[in-house]
């Protein structure tokens, strides 16, 4: 086949402003070329390859021409074809070209049908009509109606104009039956492009349009052609920062302006657009996604609505830019890239009445869908909310409503959870005028009232300008409109002159864009206001920042999070975890040694604005509202560029060219003079200004290449630093061979894995933080809040894993389709196992002497199950999340997904050759990242899920040598945890082992165990209990080394014991290739069996170590109150756990005490307590404390007052456990260091404590005091375990 007409362009030199045009070549034209194989559709509706056909100039030195990108984007469809029966309007898009380094280039398209001339085309599509009416006659009998089936590119990008016109159904059934050369005219379409550095998008697209009207129009132009396009590529200059420029076109003359160094940089596409195609809420939720780096998909069938959304998104970051890939446009041919396993934010253009169901998108789990058109969208599951979502929303829509833009919700956003997710397709009828029935459709309550709709019409339509002007000459009046006008500018400012309707559209534009955009900063500057105090400046050089920038902590994420109001706590955590944040941070770490980069040094300038305002200490953070208070100066300051013009370009004029070339022939764009347009002129003011401005440009190079790092090496270096967790910006619209697609694969393969182990590495470090790495302490640094994010960071990694590279797409989730598949298989080999006979293997028994737990199986299914059977998770995003949390929180998770991986004939099937999870060594290294997370405890599953029933087992553990293994009396136990409680449940007799069913109690903290006392053998003596939530696996064990009856030890029937994580020995954890090592203690004292119960015997503290315990316990105490509220743990262990403030008490009480005596029953700290408390009463009784001062007299009746109602209560909890009582009761109602100094005093402690005891050497029950009165600037709460049964 032959070359097909095509497309023509032309570039920019000193402007940086270049032209391009598509048109046909006729002589060299035979049959075009069709650009998909769809021969189900008639040739009018087929697509053809387009080619550039001429560009102006053919260089431009440092701006290399990517033909191939260009081509694509200006026609992403193709070429078609059109006769006199369909619509012909001209479209307008434009694109965008980002680079390796990020620097972008703007396209602008003017898209326009000629007429075609040539006999030899006419006559080829005829012969493909023909052909395609008898396949068509020959597969279908004239009753069928013809189906037209669509191949998979062909239904994600189809042609626009279909959707344009309310006739084409009726024109195309009629084009479709018949294409007559005799009768019919045919046209092809063709496009103008200006390619720019900067979008200076309403100035091109007038510029353009004007050009193309020239060639419309019945007369000539004033001037050839080349005339104008000449001037705009070299007289034409950039208008300097802060200044405005008017240059002329064909008719008229034409704006633009550019924003001062400390505005907001320039942008020119229409927020208002954006934001009456979406609504106000939709549109900050799909912001909001943008931020948190998802994958944005945007869908619509007009390619300017994408570039509108696309740019309007990318603008309102600022001062921060979007890092990954980039494409608001997609091209057909690139398709493949919706695979991408990355965050992007990209544009698919929707084909006429396709249904969302019907996209097939390779991964949804984290994706922003964003339907323009139907003005809806489909949000991620869980992520968090903008901070001050409503008051900003409201402050959004007041700026809308001052310029006459109705701010109503739109559509309200779905989530992938809800069961209506897709939407009903809109009818054929009603998808066809959805231009014109944009204003008042019943889903989208964004638009404005029909008369603006009107006025705004007749305000960006120039010939409807030129009309009502005509009609005004001639007397005829047009009150509606004018009355319109007036109602509008009514709203506007006053004093606007005579200016023209245009103009008066675009100024307000222009101050609406500004407005909207700072509301948008001003968040940042109230969020980031004291960004700078956290950044970590540690490196000497850049050379050296560079070369260690992995390794380097570039800002103090805990501090920063610790330093903000509670409510923006979720957003921030994930929003500091972005590359776009992480650039940022990078960024200002190098401008302290290369100039600053443009968005951080507005931001910075704004922050010091602010602060000069508004003085307040970084501590007191408050989440209230601060409304944004520049919107009047930044409108002002567009408003006089536009209105006071600073400078105006050379005129077009005649060039000095051949005569008689390129002549005029009305509705044909003609070839135009090369030569005249590739060189610019050199004796212009504006090229020398230009010139000086490249000299300059050439001057900071060579500067910046004298830095003592080679430009090259440093380019190297700042590529690789910034690519850290990203790789590509945007596929390479050029070349598309198999060869540059598997480097592309490649790439992502290898970003994933770098990417993972950024990951595990953060979680690790993190949660284990250096100093307990050190010690051997798995205490958590880290705040759940900070877990939770990175946890789900690790979720939304492996998703992105399973979605690379799959052959089907089956459900929402890459990964749960997996595990259903991998089950599907086993239970299908289990069902064939079951079936066959199997040889007996005996179990291996424990000795009996062990009573112990049964080990919990290991089984990827059956932690599959457990997620399957819990109702509250509706999704299959959701089970895949919720099962990543399990498998993390077992210490399973590498080994469960290496298990999944193992069977390769089920991952062939599933996933293509370029596949992650078909490259062995990468894959190998991933598990092996996942397998160093066994190293830390999580409790996400646990602590996520508060609300789902979990089966826990008990076993209670006597101590068989000293005491009866069974109890004849009736035993009953009650386990409680940081979420509540399980009641108390009856264990049955002779029973030492249980099971039952509960609402998730979290994280277990005390298990009560009592009995009855009934039976001869009712004493019992219990080493300890072990309890185990049998889906996490997590084992806790209760000591208690206590006599459990009457007449033995303290005589209690109840104990509260105090529970400890179990860390799994290394024969029950081999299975997960890593464990945890046993932390290290300070050493354990001899529980309270060797001070009390038994014969007294062990080591015995020393004073100094009793005084460092109650020190250490107290400081315990402070650190728990110091953290924030959600991450504190359990207070009741470190008030009664092993080393909690009551064992610290106690070994005080016990210093000295003359506890056994011979031939008599052991005496307990609590008979002290009660013989002092008996002594005070009597005294009072005597009057002995008349006499005392009022807050003493009072604070003995407190001790006895507390002392009484703990031995009132009907628990039989002991001496022990009373004295437990009295410590925590105190503690909570800040009595202690009042009762010490009376029991003290008392005349009982010479003869119960011997006279080196600590309790009788004033200097230490002092510092006892000042110690406990720390604890009175802290909220003590008792869990409801220890005080049942106690009224004070």
């Amino acid at each position: 086949m032959k070359e097909v007409p095509s497309c023509c362009f032309l570039l920019s030199t000193f402007s940086d402003l270049g032209l391009i045009i598509k048109w046909l070549k006729e002589s060299t034209v035979n049959t075009p070329e069709p650009l998909c194989e769809n021969f189900e559709q008639s040739p009018l509706k087929r697509t053809f390859k387009s080619k550039v056909l001429a560009r102006y100039p053919e260089n431009v030195s440092g701006n290399p021409f990517d033909q191939d990108a260009v081509n694509m984007l200006c026609m992403p469809k193709g070429l078609s074809f059109r006769t006199q029966a369909d619509q012909r309007r001209p479209q307008f898009h434009s694109f965008i070209i980002t680079k390796e380094d990020g620097s972008r280039t703007y396209g602008f398209v003017h898209t326009f049908y000629e007429e075609v001339t040539s006999p030899q085309i006419c006559s080829a599509m005829q012969t493909l009509y023909q052909m395609h009416n008898a396949e068509h006659a020959s597969a279908n009998p004239p009753s069928s109606s013809s189906s037209s089936s669509s191949s998979s590119m062909d239904s994600l990008a189809s042609s626009l104009d279909e959707a344009d016109s309310p006739s084409s159904s009726l024109s195309s059934s009629r084009a479709a039956g018949s294409y007559d050369s005799s009768r019919d005219t045919l046209y092809v379409s063709k496009a103008l492009c200006l390619i720019t550095p900067m979008p200076f998008m309403h100035a091109c697209r007038r510029f353009l349009s004007q050009l193309h009207r020239a060639v419309t129009a019945a007369t000539a132009p004033p001037l050839p052609l080349e005339s104008y396009v000449h001037n705009i590529l070299y007289e034409v200059p950039l208008p300097a920062p802060g200044r405005s420029l008017k240059f002329h076109g064909v008719y008229e003359p034409i704006v633009c302006q550019r924003p001062g160094l400390g505005e907001l940089p320039l942008a020119d596409f229409s927020l208002a657009e954006a934001f009456s195609l979406l609504g106000v809420e939709n549109l900050v939720q799909v912001f909001n996604c943008t931020l948190l780096e998802m994958q944005i998909l945007l869908y619509s069938q007009d390619y300017q609505r994408l570039m509108t959304v696309a740019e309007g998104l990318t603008t309102l970051l600022f001062p921060f830019q979007w890092q990954h890939v980039y494409v608001p446009i997609l091209p057909a041919s690139l398709l493949h890239f919706l695979d991408a396993p990355v965050p992007y934010l990209m544009g698919l253009q929707s084909k006429e009445g396709t249904d969302r169901s019907k996209l097939d998108l390779p991964q949804e789990a984290n994706l922003c869908f964003v339907d323009i058109d139907n003005h809806y969208i489909e949000l991620p599951e869980d992520f968090p909310q903008f901070p001050n979502k409503t008051e900003f929303i409201q402050e959004l829509s007041e700026v809308l409503l001052s310029f006459g833009i109705s701010a109503k919700a739109g559509a309200p956003p779905r989530t992938h959870s809800s069961p209506g997710s897709t939407p009903s397709t809109p009818n054929r009828e009603h998808k066809t005028v959805a231009l014109r029935q944009l204003v008042d459709d019943g889903r989208n309550g964004n638009l404005a009232g029909e008369e603006l709709t009107v006025l705004e019409l007749l305000q960006g339509n120039a010939t409807l300008e030129r009309l009502q002007a005509l009609t005004k000459r001639t007397g005829v009046m047009v009150a509606h409109v004018d009355a319109l006008r007036a109602g509008v500018k009514a709203q506007g400012t006053e004093g606007q002159g005579n200016r023209t309707a245009a103009e008066e559209e675009e100024i307000r534009n222009a101050k609406l864009n500004v407005q909207l955009r700072e509301v948008f900063a001003s968040r940042f500057i109230t969020m980031f206001a004291d960004y700078e105090s956290f950044v970590i400046q540690s490196a000497p050089d850049l050379e050296s920042w560079l070369t260690n920038r992995e390794q380097m902590h570039n800002f103090d994420k805990a501090s920063f999070l610790s330093d903000q109001p509670e409510p923006y706590l979720p957003f921030l955590s994930h929003f500091i975890e972005t590359q776009m944040f992480a650039t940022f941070i990078d960024n200002k770490i190098m401008s302290q040694w290369e100039e600053k980069e443009l968005l951080l040094r507005v931001f910075d300038a704004r922050i010091d604005k602010a602060r000069l305002y508004n003085v307040r200490a970084p501590s007191l953070r408050s989440s209230n509202y601060q409304r944004c208070s520049v919107l009047k100066e930044s409108a002002q300051a567009i408003e006089q560029r536009l209105m006071k013009i600073d400078h105006t370009a050379i005129h077009p004029h005649l060039l000095d060219m051949k005569i008689g070339q390129g002549k005029y022939v009305q509705g044909f764009f003609p070839k135009l003079q090369a030569d005249v347009l590739n060189t610019g002129p050199s004796n212009n003011k504006w090229s020398h200004r230009t010139a000086s401005a490249q000299r300059r440009k050439d001057r900071l190079r060579q500067k910046t290449e004298h830095l003592n790092l080679d430009n090259d090496l440093k380019e190297k270096y700042m590529q690789e630093a910034r690519s850290l967790g990203k790789n590509l910006r945007q596929p390479k619209l050029s070349d598309l061979s198999p060869a540059v697609i598997a480097q592309t694969n490649w790439k992502f393969v290898e970003g994933l894995l770098k990417e993972c182990r950024m990951k595990t590495k953060r979680m690790l470090v993190e949660k284990m933080g250096r100093e307990a790495v050190e010690l051997g302490h798995g205490e958590a640094n880290i705040t759940g809040l900070e877990e939770n994010t990175l946890i789900a960071s690790l979720c939304d990694l492996l998703e992105r894993i399973w979605s690379h590279g799959l052959q089907v797409k089956q459900g929402k989730s890459a990964l749960w389709s997996h595990l259903l598949h991998y089950q599907a298989r086993e239970e299908k080999l289990e069902q064939q196992q079951a079936d066959s006979p199997v040889s007996y293997v005996p179990e291996r028994r424990k000795s009996d002497s062990s009573i112990s737990l049964p080990s919990l199986h290991i089984s990827l299914i059956q932690d599959m199950r457990h997620i399957q059977s819990m109702s509250e998770i509706k999704t299959d995003v959701g089970r895949a999340r919720a099962w990543i949390r399990l498998s993390l929180e077992k210490k399973l998770l590498s080994q469960h997904l290496k298990q999944l991986l193992s069977r390769q004939a089920l991952t062939k099937k599933l996933y293509k050759r370029y596949a992650f999870l078909r490259c062995e060594e990468e894959k190998e290294q991933f598990l092996f990242h996942l397998l160093s997370l066994n190293a830390v405890d999580y409790f996400c599953f646990t602590s996520v899920f508060t609300t789902i029933m979990i089966p826990y087992r008990v076993v209670i553990i006597p101590i068989k040598k000293l005491s009866n293994a069974m109890t004849t009396s009736n035993p009953w136990v009650c386990v409680s945890g940081e979420l509540g409680d399980s009641g108390i449940m009856q264990i049955p007799k002779n029973v030492l082992e249980m099971t039952f069913d509960c609402q998730n109690l979290g994280k277990l903290t005390t298990v009560q165990l009592g009995h009855d006392n009934a039976g001869l053998l009712a004493k019992w003596l219990v080493d300890c209990v072990v309890v185990r939530n049998e889906i996490t696996g997590h084992t806790y064990r209760f000591p208690c080394g206590q006599w459990l009856g009457k007449g033995v030890g303290d005589g209690s029937l109840e104990r509260v014991l105090i529970g400890e994580l179990v860390v799994p020995n290394a024969e029950e954890d081999s299975g997960r290739g890593c464990w945890t090592p046993p932390l290290q203690r300070s050493p354990t004292q001899a529980r309270r069996i060797s001070i009390t119960s038994l014969s007294g015997r062990g080591t015995k503290p020393t004073s100094g170590q009793i005084q460092e315990a109650i020190g250490e316990a107290v400081n315990n105490i402070v650190k728990h109150f110091h953290k924030p509220e959600k991450e504190r743990g359990s207070l009741t262990v470190l008030l009664c756990g092993e080393n909690g403030l009551v064992a610290a008490l106690e070994q005080f009480f016990h210093h000295g005490f003359k506890s056994a005596r011979l031939f008599q029953k052991t005496v307990f700290v609590w008979d002290f307590v009660e013989k002092a408390v008996a002594y005070m009463e009597s005294a009072d009784q005597m009057g002995d404390l008349q006499e005392t001062a009022e807050p003493l007299g009072m604070t003995c009746q407190s001790v006895c007052r507390y002392v009484n109602a703990i031995n009132s209560t009907s628990r039989n909890i002991g001496k022990d456990g009373k004295f437990q009582l009295l410590v925590c009761l105190g503690a909570r109602d800040r009595l202690l260091p009042q009762w010490l100094p009376l029991l003290v005093e008392c005349p009982v402690i010479l003869r119960m404590y011997e006279d080196t005891a600590l309790l009788r050497d004033r200097t230490p029950v002092n510092t006892l005091i000042g110690v406990l009165e720390t604890l009175h600037d802290f909220p003590i709460t008792l869990e409801s375990s220890l005080v049942k049964g106690i009224d004070l």
